[in-house]
């Protein structure tokens, strides 16, 4: 988020991510050794507070000793609906007392094995303070259980303050997240297919068979009907807002904005009303009717919406609106994005695109500029325009393959300093260490289409969790 621009208190309310912890030992050890199991406890209560320092609602069913207890824990599990399993192995226990969890739980898999410290005081230490530090031993047990029940799993190891373990639990964490907020949500799709954009078209059924959630179509009619109802003191409240997030460019008339703001405000009705997570539109409208004014006048209240976690795209992308959630839901914003030219004396790669944009991510306070022709669309009205803030971003994108499959494609580089357009389109160099045609071949090859989400940070290593976690391919385009 920018210094300048602070949204953070308009953001809807994203549910935190369920998980559910089980740690175990086997029984056997607690009355040869009586000092052991007071310390394992004590361990799963660490892993369990470290568990809600990143966010997470933790189910925490406690320590299991046998297959029983085990049992009980997948039954408990299972009714929480959890988004994430861990088991936490604290020393040696058997698969049968974890395979069950895994079995019925029906959400993700994560074992983590973290003893109590880097390495033991082997000149002191009895059996019982060694089989504290026990963790590793079952892994292998549970891995090769695991694969032969055809449950899917990944794994953690380090020490129980291992800075490194717990950043990678961490992005288990947050995929779980953004795993469940695909599943669960809800994806506008309004108006109709941009003619001829081949690439751009989306088999609805396929969204829910590759991430579940459900897609609303909706007509034009549904805001037309919310923006008649929009008081005046609504819109000129709007307007107020409009003034405090963004410079204003001296092509911005009145009458633009005031219908700007006005369809903003039937716009949040909607996303209300339909309880929207995400939302792509287009239509084309003609000479001047109400639809086409509605479909002109989408891009303000399309960008406020998306700087307050409802990505919303242009030209009909469901497929880069959901790019966009993923990459909202990761921190990392989000902003609808395509190419739109290549600089070979520099070395960049730039794009960007018309329409609504992520303005928290932007590099400076973003800009409404008047126009009076939309390229390529009907209609006239304000439009945003910035760079998204320099430094390291993820160009990502879902496609759609041939076999209906989904697939993520993501690449990496950097926002640079370079001279911009100034066409109320939102426009960043990338620097993606590499001849930019060369880039724009190997991009063009995965089977992207000309849409696409640019978010903050390098973010494949959180979207390589997230694809392994939703059985999605996952391409990343190098240098």
């Amino acid at each position: 988020m920018t210094a300048h621009l602070d949204l953070t208190s308009d953001r809807i309310t994203v549910p935190p991510v369920r998980v559910g912890l089980v740690a175990g030992g086997l029984g056997a050890y607690w009355p040869q050794f009586p000092d052991l199991l007071p310390q394992l406890k004590r361990s799963a209560e660490r892993v369990s507070e470290r568990m809600r320092g990143l966010g997470a609602e933790v189910v925490d069913v406690g320590f299991i000793s046998d297959e029983r207890e085990g049992a009980a824990a997948a039954e408990r599990l299972r009714e929480a609906g959890c988004d994430l399993i861990v088991g936490f192995l604290t020393t040696y226990m058997t698969a049968t007392m974890l395979v069950p969890v895994a079995q019925r739980s029906g959400a993700p898999v994560l074992l983590i094995n973290l003893q109590p410290t880097e390495s033991m005081d082997h000149a002191t230490f009895d059996t019982g303070q060694w089989l504290a530090y026990c963790g590793a031993c079952p892994l292998p047990e549970m891995a090769n259980a695991f694969a032969r029940c055809g449950v899917p799993f990944r794994s953690v190891s380090g020490y129980l303050e291992d800075e490194r373990a717990w950043a990678k639990i961490g992005r288990w964490v947050r995929a779980a997240g953004v795993r469940a907020a695909l599943r669960r949500g809800r994806h506008g799709l309004m108006g109709h297919l941009y003619p001829g954009m081949l690439d751009v078209s989306t088999d609805l059924t396929l969204v829910a068979a590759n991430f579940g959630g459900h897609v609303e179509v909706l007509e034009f009619d549904d805001l037309r009907v919310r923006v008649d109802k929009v008081t005046d003191a609504e819109t000129e409240a709007r307007k107020k807002q409009a003034r405090e997030v963004f410079e204003f460019a001296e092509s911005v008339n009145d009458t633009d904005l005031t219908w700007a703001a006005r369809v903003s405000v039937g716009l949040d009705r909607l996303v209300e009303d339909f309880a929207l997570d995400s939302l792509a539109y287009y239509h084309r409208g003609l000479d001047g009717e109400v639809h086409e004014r509605l479909g002109a006048g989408m891009i303000l209240g399309a960008s406020l919406l998306t700087a307050r976690g409802v990505p919303a795209a242009g030209e009909y992308e469901l497929r880069t609106s959901l790019a966009m959630l993923i990459a909202d839901r990761l921190g990392a914003g989000g902003s609808f994005t395509e190419l739109q030219a290549l600089d070979f004396t520099r070395g960049h790669v730039e794009m960007g695109h018309d329409g609504p944009a992520h303005l928290a991510i932007s590099a400076r306070r973003p800009l409404l500029r008047g126009l009076g022709v939309y390229h390529g669309k009907r209609g006239y009205g304000v439009s945003v325009e910035f760079d998204v803030k320099h430094g390291p971003v993820t160009a990502f994108g879902v496609i759609q393959r041939r076999d209906g499959r989904f697939a993520f494609v993501a690449s990496e580089g950097e926002v640079v300093d370079g001279p911009l357009l100034e066409i109320g389109n939102t426009t960043s160099r990338v620097d993606f260490g590499c001849d930019p045609g060369e880039w724009t071949d190997a991009w063009s090859a995965t089977g992207i289409s000309h849409h696409w989400a640019l978010a903050t940070g390098h973010l494949v290593p959180d979207l390589r969790a997230l694809a392994d976690l939703m059985d999605v391919e996952l391409v990343v385009v190098k240098p």
